[in-house]
């Protein structure tokens, strides 16, 4: 049976899925435990409601609680199937007494912008162990660690590469995120302050005060997925 994708804005618009956000890669929530057995608990009960299905989501068990994201695998993107299985996992967490936070989520990205001719993909993949999934992305092949975006940019010269950190948030997050970085660029002496496009929150993007990196501080995914101009970072 085909599965149709959903847009993030289908899955917000859903009912019973309020502790979860729609960040890069799929929909995400953070389960506070107050032990590690009790977190284990939520884990062991998620495992029961995939068993049938096998639409396996994505777990992490730490001390402080349990990260789930959810995505339809066979699409590389969210169905009705995610709706469905965030609600049941956040009635197993309910029953277990655990409280979501989605205070605590975020999606963190490397970007490498290089000339179209630059043959950089395969020493990425190679240095970092990652699988190329697609065109534009290197990820860690078991999906623990921050992908890599090569971002083609005619306009970055030969030998001359750049690289960016994408950071992607939950929406009411975002302020705060944001101020919070201000209030780092402005403590260090004749630190640069970026545009700061408060309205839509849709991008951000903020330059170290000393290596000229930039930061990128995207808002919770409701609407379209390409977040971010190249001009955006390369200017």
């Amino acid at each position: 049976m085909d599965v149709e994708p959903i847009t993030p804005e289908q899955f917000h618009a859903a009912q019973g899925v309020d502790d979860w956000r729609v960040l890069y890669w799929g929909a995400h929530a953070f389960f506070r435990a107050t032990s590690y057995a009790q977190g284990a608990g939520l884990v062991a009960a998620i495992a029961d409601l995939v068993a049938p299905t096998r639409h396996d989501p994505d777990v992490d068990l730490r001390r402080e609680g349990v990260a789930v994201k959810l995505v339809t695998r066979g699409i590389r993107n969210l169905s009705e199937r995610d709706i469905e299985l965030a609600r049941r996992i956040s009635e197993a967490a309910r029953d277990l007494g655990l409280e979501a936070d989605a205070s605590v989520l975020q999606v963190v990205q490397t970007a490498v912008a290089s000339p179209p001719s630059a043959a950089v993909t395969p020493f990425w993949a190679a240095v970092l162990g990652y699988v190329r999934p697609n065109d534009t992305h290197l990820v860690d092949p078991l999906r623990r660690n921050s992908s890599f975006f090569l971002q083609p940019e005619d306009r970055v010269a030969a030998g001359r590469g750049r690289i960016h950190v994408d950071v992607c948030v939950p929406h009411d997050q975002v302020e705060a995120r944001i101020a919070a970085a201000l209030a780092a660029v402005r403590s260090v002496p004749h630190g640069d302050e970026a545009h700061v496009d408060v309205e839509t929150y849709t991008w951000t993007v903020l330059p170290d005060p000393v290596d000229d990196l930039v930061a990128g501080i995207a808002g919770e995914v409701r609407w379209a997925a390409d977040l971010l101009e190249p001009a955006e970072v390369i200017a």
